[in-house]
């Protein structure tokens, strides 16, 4: 029997997420994918070290990078180096980047929470009783905090010059994400309930809805790789984008019906092989 392609699957299994066993999803996904390819799961740590055996590693949940920076930089830059097929890819533009897509969306129009990161462009925000300051290169909502207009230059100033972003606390209706592979729409899920945001729904996307997210999906230009385009209804019934995770971005597969899960699933699979016939 011909061997199959071998995977170094990279996740965090123990990583303690609010509201989501990280766990449960890798152990699914590597189960079925064990089905066309040999897989090793192991610790983002480790991924350096190990990913020279194998035809290609996939990225899924391994946690905020920013608990292990230099170690995730020199996988990044070992994996360029070496050419080594990573999904998903290492061109990311978004969260696989840092938050500093977030300002210049804003600078470009586009339709996104109105983002800056400098105390002279706080002005161009709408007023709002609360802001939201966290940095750059968080997730997972390290850092953040909530202030009055009053005080964000002063939060700004005590930072080093362009770590931080500041946006409105934006009241909204609910949050909405838009799963893609490969930059082909797979489905949504949404918060019905905005205090708490794990607790989602399956979410049927409208046209409009389906070309704010390609829009976004299309604009990071990865090739190979899974993205999550998080939007927020206003009361005004405009979508905003919140973030793009185009680095790990954690799948919520258990809340699927099985026939969109399987589908996933297939998508996800074929999307490896080609990126193995690259």
């Amino acid at each position: 029997m011909p061997a199959q392609p071998s995977l170094l699957y990279v996740t965090d299994l123990a990583y303690p997420a609010r509201g989501r066993r990280y766990c449960d999803e890798d152990i699914f996904l590597a189960s079925r994918l064990r089905e066309q390819f040999d897989i090793a799961l192991c610790h983002p740590l480790d991924a350096a070290a190990l990913m020279d055996s194998f035809d290609a590693v996939v990225v899924r949940n391994s946690g905020p990078v920013i608990h292990y920076q230099a170690r995730y930089d020199a996988f990044r830059d070992r994996a360029l180096a070496r050419g080594t097929r990573v999904y998903n890819e290492l061109t990311g533009r978004a969260d696989m980047a840092g938050k500093q897509y977030l300002t210049d969306l804003t600078a470009a129009g586009r339709p996104v929470i109105p983002t800056v990161d400098r105390a002279e462009d706080l002005f161009r925000l709408p007023e709002t009783d609360e802001y939201a300051v966290k940095p750059k290169l968080g997730a997972d909502s390290i850092g953040l905090r909530f202030l009055p207009y009053e005080g964000l230059a002063a939060a700004l100033g005590e930072a080093a010059p362009g770590t931080l972003l500041v946006q409105p606390r934006i009241r909204f209706r609910y949050e909405v994400s838009f799963h893609f592979v490969d930059a082909v729409f797979q489905y949504a899920l949404y918060a019905p309930r905005p205090e708490q945001r794990w607790v989602l729904e399956p979410y049927e996307p409208t046209p409009e809805d389906l070309r704010f997210a390609q829009g976004f999906a299309d604009w990071n230009t990865i090739g190979h790789g899974i993205q999550r385009v998080d939007a927020c209804r206003t009361p005004a019934g405009e979508l905003l984008l919140v973030e793009l995770e185009d680095l790990n971005p954690y799948l919520s597969l258990d809340l699927l019906a099985e026939p969109a899960r399987e589908s996933f699933v297939t998508a996800f699979a074929a999307a490896l092989h080609r990126l193995l016939a690259t």
